[in-house]
């Protein structure tokens, strides 16, 4: 094999294993929908694009089948590309959320105070796509006017903070965009992507008393949450304005941009052409494909290629081979 070769295998995509959890809100739906074969119940969130400690996402075929993404990028920093946000790490988590039963009332911090309060790590500003979600679902979003930190300390000790926070009804294909300081929660009946800052740090404000595994009650962090929290109060959130853009056997629509990440859904429907939608790699940025419907092939320029199916996530190193897409799918096309 020459140099030159040797060199194109080392950039092509390839799919990632997420990591599991099983957090007591969670259901069966990541199997069920996605067909994850993850014997891990609840299934609450599988990690599908981390670098993170905590669940490290797992290179699945290729040249690096079997490494973390986080070796992976180490050894290979090139493929993060450019962008000033990656700074020599991958900047973004990408999950996918069953959220059987309602999460807790929380926040996340912004970079500012993550860096001060929590040895220097990031913030959570966060997106989520809706995939699905029940009837009258819902989820929470900010307060519905400006609290004082004494008088919500006060309702989360009574159990009355669900009277101060805003509720929003939810349904498929829906995006919200979760600034870090904003108090949220998914409720019960939603199943969601999640893009999000590389970071694990969660405040939980209120859990409506529920009890773990073990009989206990789970740990809140009230003093850092009501530091960290935005307790102004919030507009109900508005649906982005999403224009659909065609090409040839693809259309696109941008769903969020925001100084972490641009997350585009991507459509693809080659079955009537012979000529496949391409993508060249600029160098800049890595992309992730998350397939939340259909399946298709992945084609190399030498010829290579890969399945990809409902639930699949493909990493695409920023000085990637050129690659060609064919099939009927939807994506979320993640960039840093």
């Amino acid at each position: 094999m020459t140099r030159r070769n040797s060199h194109l295998s080392l950039n092509k995509p390839f799919l990632l294993h997420p990591a599991a959890k099983d957090y007591l809100w969670g259901g069966n739906r990541l199997n069920d929908d996605f067909a994850k074969g993850i014997s891990v119940f609840p299934l609450a969130e599988t990690w599908e694009c981390s670098v993170h400690p905590d669940g490290l996402s797992i290179a699945a075929n290729g040249e690096f089948a079997g490494k973390s993404l986080a070796e992976v990028l180490s050894a290979h920093p090139e493929f993060l590309g450019t962008h000033p946000q990656a700074g020599g790490q991958l900047p973004i988590m990408i999950k996918l959320i069953d959220a059987k039963a309602d999460l807790s009332i929380q926040v996340h911090p912004n970079d500012s105070y993550a860096m001060e309060h929590e040895g220097g790590a990031r913030g959570k500003t966060e997106m989520w796509y809706i995939l699905d979600a029940e009837k009258e679902a819902s989820l929470v979003y900010g307060l519905r006017h400006t609290v004082g930190r004494e008088m919500l300390r006060e309702s989360i000790e009574n159990g009355t903070i669900e009277k101060y926070v805003q509720r929003i009804p939810v349904k498929k294909d829906d995006v919200f965009y979760v600034e870090a300081g904003t108090i949220h929660a998914i409720g019960a009946g939603v199943l969601l992507a999640e893009i999000q800052e590389n970071s694990n740090l969660t405040y939980r404000l209120y859990d409506y008393g529920r009890l773990d595994q073990n009989g206990t009650k789970r740990q809140l962090h009230v003093d850092k949450a009501l530091e960290a929290a935005d307790l102004t109060g919030s507009s109900k959130p508005r649906q982005p304005l999403r224009v659909l853009k065609y090409r040839q056997g693809c259309a696109s629509e941008l769903l969020c941009r925001c100084k972490y990440f641009e997350v585009y859904r991507m459509l693809i429907n080659t079955e009537r052409f012979r000529k496949l939608v391409g993508y060249q790699a600029d160098g800049v940025s890595f992309r992730v494909l998350l397939c939340v419907e259909g399946c298709g092939f992945v084609v190399m320029e030498d010829g290579d290629g890969m399945a990809f199916f409902k639930g699949d996530c493909i990493f695409v190193p920023a000085n990637s081979v050129k690659i060609r897409l064919h099939g009927k799918a939807q994506f979320l096309d993640i960039r840093g």
